[in-house]
């Protein structure tokens, strides 16, 4: 290896030479300077006029505390680059120091090769500048704008999952990941720890975390950072990891700290080496045993240093450097307190400017000399920007997997566990590029299929009872939705496909990590220069209405209503109602980019409606009129439309149809059944909403309609209130009624049940009574009886049961 000084031969992991300290401390103070800019100035970006307040933004908003921390670890990073000519990718997990982000991506001339308008010399340092945290500029975090970044870090918690996910099937990949002390309190974060049970040093990249110690938050110490180093040690060594020390005991003295973690860090690099090395020269998959368990111990590194530091060191008698008062602001109301403009003028000209940028206002190149070349630089990586490696999955076809169906209604098949032999031929066709994650529920969902195709991965201790556990696979399963939505998500943005399967009620876990997920997607599509990727894809089973072993604390299809809040272009419901759709679904949801997909489908074997074509049709429709279903007459509007989504709301829907149509054969009655959930929003509001015309030639423009929906049935009115005949819109859902219970009788309790909905057909159409006598009395006596045969026999009726159609 050659040093960055040019000296050349490797360098020794207690040695760094004279002329690489001064580069890494050329690069650090460049980087520093440039971050402070970005939260201070407006004007002035070398100050080569004195600082005045017309010089300084009205508004400071920005993150000190870390970015000094980040920056010099971004330093250090590059010189390893550079070096060992090592892919890397950088996660930030305190992304509220995106100043540093921005200021080495700039360094690096990424930042002005994708906006050219921040160009490198002094109006572009002022452009820069002006836009950080600034109406119409850049956030302050690092978001789906900041090059190199696939971690926005705001919500705290995510950064080690999504490194992991990054790291898959990435074999000469490290993923070097920043981990902020107040971010290492949360709870994603304290089990992605456990992600050295799941990486393949054979065929996986590798993760180097380095946890940053700078003992507080925004008003607290950090817990880990008030631990003894021995402590931490033994906690460390326990999660699989081999940590190394880094402790900055005089922050003045930049040349021993540079030393320090350099040498650190070249020892965590060879330490990787050896582990992936040792691991693929073994015959066949597996990893050599390194300790008890079996896994190998992989290096670390934790960084004590002040927060804050380089800057204010006191601030109105207050210390500032080493302490929370550094966390976002250090000086504040520049323009009403001259004193503070003047320690900021000292702060700023404390890097030396002047040595650091030439007369134009660019970089000098004993500064960028330290960058590493091309997509060697961590804020250019392809792999921060996964749609430049994104291949498309080569995807079975689904006819070869869709179940003939004679009649409607009449043949019961498993949905899940017929898609789960299409997942294992998706698995077999793509054994590289694509995933399937769950909490421990793959085979509780009825996808066992995948195991003949793969297995799931495993390092640790293995034993003779286990089943399916190998030390290479393609099932992810840990028990924690956070994780397993943030190995996916690093997954996809580093370019490759995945679905995370869960039960439905518990996919609430993940609520945020959605939320944070669909923002960035959102901006993500508005930058030209990031490509799309593939999209994050729910496929939701063990749902609200069939919860054989469990009860009301699984019952919660809420989700659907927490992801239709998000930005129209980014968001996906779908319904399938069986098998054959639930295939065809997956199928389209899998050929999608830059989406968040949610596909909720019951593991239980269910009445099967369409045949292979007719499938296929509708679910590129979306939705569809059931004719087989109703009673409606040629050329007649019908007297009452009823609509479904979702599979046990379907069932009842039919079922309330074919008994109404036998006890009143005159009534005209239209199924609806709806598999894309937003096609019944406007097309203005949604690109798969219905324009009014073709809503009302679906549900008509006055005719009562009852509709029967998976989830809370308020969403049905939120989204189809702007069409002509929402006013006759009666929905039934889920209305927080639920037990340990059959699944009849979870319909009966939340008014989904056929009886139900003919009841609210008889109280909307006018005439059905008069015409049929006694009809309500029994129904309601089949409530009744249905109830009973429950409460006496511990199961549905036989006859409902066992109904066809």
């Amino acid at each position: 290896m050659d040093s960055i000084a040019g000296a050349g031969g490797a360098m020794s992991p207690d040695h760094l030479p004279d002329g690489d300290v001064d580069a890494l401390e050329r690069w650090w103070r460049a980087a520093n300077y440039l971050s402070v800019g970005q939260i201070y100035l407006r004007a002035n970006p070398l100050l080569r006029a004195p600082l005045e307040a017309g010089h300084v933004k009205s508004r400071l908003l920005g993150h000190w505390g870390t970015t000094a921390g980040l920056n010099f670890m971004y330093a250090h990073l590059n010189r390893a680059i550079r070096e060992r000519r090592q892919q890397m990718l950088f996660v930030t997990g305190p992304g509220h120091g995106g100043p540093a982000n921005v200021a080495n991506a700039y360094l690096e001339g990424t930042y002005t090769e994708i906006y050219p308008d921040i160009t490198r010399d002094e109006e572009g340092l002022a452009r820069l500048f002006l836009q950080f945290s600034y109406p119409g500029g850049v956030p302050s975090h690092a978001a789906p704008e900041t090059p190199g970044s696939i971690s926005e870090g705001g919500e705290l918690g995510y950064s080690l999952a999504h490194a992991y996910g990054a790291a898959f099937d990435n074999p000469d990949l490290v993923v070097a990941c920043v981990v902020g002390d107040g971010e290492a309190e949360t709870g994603p974060l304290a089990g992605s720890w456990q992600s050295t049970a799941f990486i393949d040093p054979v065929h996986d990249g590798a993760v180097l975390p380095i946890l940053h110690l700078n003992g507080y938050k925004i008003a607290n110490p950090t817990v880990l950072a008030r631990k003894p180093e021995e402590r931490l040690r033994k906690y460390f060594e326990g999660l699989g990891y081999a940590p190394r020390f880094v402790d900055v005991a005089d922050p003045r003295d930049h040349a021993a700290a540079h030393r320090r973690f350099a040498g650190a860090l070249d020892d965590c690099l060879d330490a990787i080496r050896e582990v992936q090395e040792r691991a693929r020269a073994r015959p066949g998959p597996g990893t050599a045993p390194a300790d008890g368990d079996g896994q190998p111990a992989w290096p670390m590194i934790v960084l004590r240093s002040p927060k804050g530091w380089t800057g204010p060191r006191v601030v109105d008698g207050l210390p500032v450097e080493g302490t929370w008062r550094a966390h976002q602001v250090p000086l504040s109301g520049i323009h009403e307190n001259p004193g503070h403009l003047a320690q900021l003028e000292e702060w700023l000209l404390s890097y030396g400017p002047g040595e650091l940028f030439d007369g134009a206002g660019a970089p000098r190149a004993d500064v960028v000399g330290l960058a590493p070349q091309g997509e060697l630089r961590m804020s250019a990586t392809a792999h921060a920007n996964g749609g430049r490696l994104l291949r498309p999955l080569d995807l079975p076809d689904p006819r070869d997997h869709l179940i003939p169906v004679g009649s409607p209604g009449v043949e019961r098949a498993g949905a899940m566990a017929n898609l789960g032999v299409w997942l294992r031929e998706v698995i077999r066709l793509n054994p590289e590029n694509f995933r399937l994650f769950g909490p421990d529920e793959t085979a509780s969902n009825r996808l066992s299929a995948v195991y003949e195709a793969t297995d799931k991965v495993w390092q640790a201790q293995l034993l003779d009872v286990d089943e399916h556990l190998a030390r290479a696979g393609r099932v992810m399963e840990v028990l924690s939705e956070h994780l397993c939505q943030g190995w996916l998500e690093g997954y996809l943005l580093s370019g490759r496909h995945g679905v995370l399967n869960s039960y439905e009620a518990f996919i609430h876990i993940v609520d945020s990590m959605f939320n944070q997920h669909a923002k960035w997607l959102k901006v993500h599509r508005e930058l030209p220069w990031r490509l799309p990727v593939a999209s994050l894809n729910y496929l939701l089973s063990s749902h609200v209405w069939q919860q054989d072993h469990n009860g009301f604390s699984h019952q919660d299809p809420g989700f659907i209503d927490h992801v239709v809040n998000k930005k129209a272009e980014v968001v996906r419901v779908y319904l399938p109602v069986d098998a054959n759709t639930l295939v065809c679904t997956m199928d389209q949801v899998l050929r999608t980019r830059d989406y968040v997909n949610v596909v909720v489908a019951g593991k239980a074997p269910s009445l099967q409606w369409m045949g292979p074509e007719a499938a296929a049709a509708h679910c590129a429709e979306g939705l569809g009129i059931w004719d087989f279903a109703g009673s409606e007459v040629d050329g007649e509007e019908p007297d009452v439309v009823l609509g479904c989504a979702g599979d046990v709301p379907t069932t009842e829907v039919v079922a309330a149809a074919a008994m109404l149509r036998a006890d009143d054969p005159g009534l005209r009655i239209r199924v609806v059944n709806v598999i894309d959930l937003m096609r019944l929003q406007d097309d203005r509001e949604h690109p798969h909403g219905l324009t009014h015309e073709a809503f009302d030639a679906y549900f008509t423009t006055d005719r009562p309609i009852v509709f029967a929906y998976h989830g809370y049935p308020w969403l049905i009115h939120r989204l189809a209130y702007r069409h002509t005949n929402h006013p006759n819109l009666h929905v039934r859902g889920y209305i927080e009624e639920g037990t340990t219970t059959t699944p009849f009788d979870m319909a009966m309790l939340n008014r989904i049940d056929r009886f139900h909905l003919a009841l609210d057909v008889l109280d909307r159409v006018p005439g059905v009574e008069e015409r049929r006598p006694g009809l309500r009395a029994r129904y309601e006596e089949r409530l009744v009886r249905a109830r009973a045969h429950t409460r006496e026999h511990g199961e549905d009726d036989p006859d409902i049961d066992a109904w066809t159609l």
